[in-house]
């Protein structure tokens, strides 16, 4: 069966919401491997939350590690594909693919050597929660090889127009990993439970099979992979192309979750409760953000392709229409976490002093969460264009702002609440921004 959506032809509805709705699958489905393993580590209790929310920003960060090989490879490949030119997608497939090799060996290098520099950094108070963080960064961070690998294959399977596939690999994922992660954590007869490293392993192992899943795949491909000799040298031009397109995302994830770690380290100032309460909330709201993520990267593709092809009729009602959508799907997420913060809450921390703490964050964020799907899919669309540079801009500009404006509002009677509420406020500026940065590039496009 034919796995690839045509995306130049047919009706735009159908192309668009065949392409992403995998795609959000997946992304639900790497929400279900984070809310799997706060859901067991909540047994534990907060003090293993919030070692891995400390850890767990360098997991965020190596994202943005990673992001100039994935999106810059992602938007090339659609572009040549557009052009109908094959071979060119597959060199930019093999340019993508060794960079993010060699990124994954040195980002995993230096969070192996350098754990406890790296955990250093938030002020954790104590020791229990400072090794089990540094045990699980060691883990997950060392052997992110897997995660990067599966990361650009993901992108350029969707450029393809193919998203069933990385779906298929990660429900396969999700079940090792629920599988493995009480089996890991707690131990089952004589097998041993190893606490928070046992959840680590758990994840890179499913992270492995999904690789496996991934090889086996590209083996069968006859219309992109086939052209892909990762051992060949590939002209500087086609590195060059993907540094140009995935730089400017690149740094603007790593000043992103720079950012969130710098705001980590002054929710921790308010204990490692208020950690916890981060790391949990954050995965809850990653419900909206992941999905609209995964639904950005098939507008992206979309627009890519048909941006080749120079359909820019096409480019423009295929936003329309992507916007709809997300902006339904957002107003739903921030029902949810305005109207049942509690029953949310309570399933991942189950201390009773806790939960107050987190039922506030999400009540804050809910307020935000459709503002951030209209973001995330408007970077999809502008990336889809080649326009990177000007997404960052509004983002490290808005969401630097969150810093001095947490700082601002935490020192009020809002305390902690206050951090939280510089998230939201940044969230909805950057959401009207970018809607509004689209309309205007998009009346600068030539007829078709």
């Amino acid at each position: 069966m034919n796995r690839k959506i045509d995306l130049l032809n047919g009706k735009i509805f159908k192309a668009l919401t065949g392409l992403a709705l995998p795609i959000m699958g997946t992304a639900m489905l790497q929400m279900a491997y984070n809310l799997t393993d706060m859901a067991w580590l909540g047994l534990v209790g907060a003090e293993a939350v919030a070692a891995v929310g400390a850890a767990g920003m360098y997991v965020w960060l190596s994202q943005g590690v990673v992001a100039m090989a994935k999106m810059g490879g992602q938007v090339k490949v659609a572009h040549s594909l557009g052009r109908k030119e094959p071979e060119e997608a597959g060199k930019y497939v093999t340019a993508a693919l060794q960079m993010g090799m060699l990124f994954a060996v040195l980002f995993g290098a230096v969070c192996y050597f350098g754990a406890s520099l790296l955990i250093g950094f938030f002020g954790l108070n104590h020791e229990s929660i400072i090794l089990n963080a540094q045990v699980y960064l060691k883990i997950t961070c060392g052997l992110i090889f897997f995660s990067f690998f599966n990361g650009i294959i993901t992108g350029i399977m969707t450029a393809t127009g193919d998203s069933r596939t990385p779906l298929y690999a990660n429900v396969v994922g999700l079940v090792l990993n629920i599988v493995l992660n009480p089996l890991l954590i707690f131990g089952f007869g004589p097998l041993k439970g190893f606490g928070v490293a046992g959840s680590a392993s758990a994840t890179v192992l499913a992270q492995f099979i999904v690789s496996v899943m991934f090889l086996r795949a590209i083996r069968k491909d006859k219309h992109v992979f086939d052209k892909v000799h990762i051992l060949h040298k590939v002209p500087w031009n086609y590195r060059k192309e993907i540094v140009k397109i995935g730089f400017p995302t690149s740094i603007q994830n790593l000043i992103y979750t720079s950012i969130s770690m710098v705001l980590t380290r002054f929710v921790a100032g308010f204990g490692d409760t208020a950690v916890a309460v981060l790391r949990v909330g954050g995965q809850i709201e990653s419900i909206s953000w992941m999905t609209a993520d995964g639904f950005a990267a098939a507008i992206n593709s979309f627009i890519g392709q048909n941006y080749g092809a120079r359909q820019f009729k096409r480019v423009k009602k295929g936003y329309s229409t992507a916007i709809g959508i997300m902006a339904v799907w957002g107003f739903f997420c921030s029902a949810l976490l305005i109207c049942f913060p509690s029953q949310i809450f309570g399933v991942f921390i189950h201390e009773q002093d806790v939960i107050p703490l987190g039922v506030k964050y999400l009540v804050i964020l809910g307020f935000s969460q459709m503002f951030m799907c209209l973001e995330l899919t408007t970077i999809g669309a502008l990336s889809g264009l080649g326009k990177t540079l000007l997404c960052s801009i509004i983002s490290i500009i808005f969401t630097s702002a969150r810093i001095p404006l947490a700082i601002l509002l935490s020192g009020t009677s809002l305390g902690l609440d206050g951090i939280w509420w510089a998230f939201s406020i940044s969230s909805i500026i950057k959401g009207i921004l970018f809607f509004l940065c689209f309309l205007l590039v998009a009346k600068k496009l030539p007829n078709d």
